[in-house]
């Protein structure tokens, strides 16, 4: 087994380890960290399966702006007015710092072992008209898919933030 075997299969754990505390978490902030530390690992297991480019749209979009947008979720939904004590939150976020850890040397593993290093990587140019053909052309399902899941959750944001409506008394009742 290689070394590339090795770290791909290790951040693979952390993928999972990752998305199964966030969907088992009850705070939501804690599940939100969870998810942005699977995104984070899941970028150096695209780039070691040679694509570097999805590794970065990985890291930009999903755990750059997606999770922006969660948090702007989280921050309007109702939250718990006590607060836990320390000894719980140390607890609660060692998890996070082992598999953050772990993400991260895998990172530098990969990145510094890599022998193409230090050779610059030529550049690929298409013109935005080449561009927006092949991806309106060819792509078009693709791309007409991922604007409905963003519609579906801009619908969803708004329904979840919007303040509940006082109920009004019917004329001739009285409680």
């Amino acid at each position: 087994m290689t070394l590339y075997q090795v770290v791909f299969y290790l951040l693979a754990g952390v993928v999972l380890a990752a998305t199964v505390l966030a969907i088992t978490r009850r705070v939501v902030v804690h599940a939100v960290v969870y998810l942005v530390i699977s995104f984070l690992a899941l970028a150096p297991m695209f780039y070691l399966l040679g694509a570097p480019l999805l590794a970065l749209l990985e890291v930009i979009l999903y755990a750059g702006a997606i999770m922006v947008l969660f948090l702007f979720i989280v921050m309007m939904l109702p939250r718990e007015t006590r607060a836990p004590g320390l000894g719980v939150l140390a607890r609660q976020c060692w998890p996070a710092v082992l598999l953050t850890g772990i993400s991260l040397t895998a990172m530098a593993v990969v990145l510094l072992s890599l022998p193409l290093a230090q050779t610059p990587v030529t550049a690929a140019l298409a013109s935005p008209r080449h561009f927006g053909r092949v991806l309106f052309e060819k792509y078009w399902l693709g791309v007409e898919v991922a604007s409905f899941l963003l519609f579906v959750a801009l619908v969803g944001a708004y329904y979840l933030g919007k303040s509940p409506e006082p109920v009004a008394e019917e004329p001739g009742e009285s409680s």
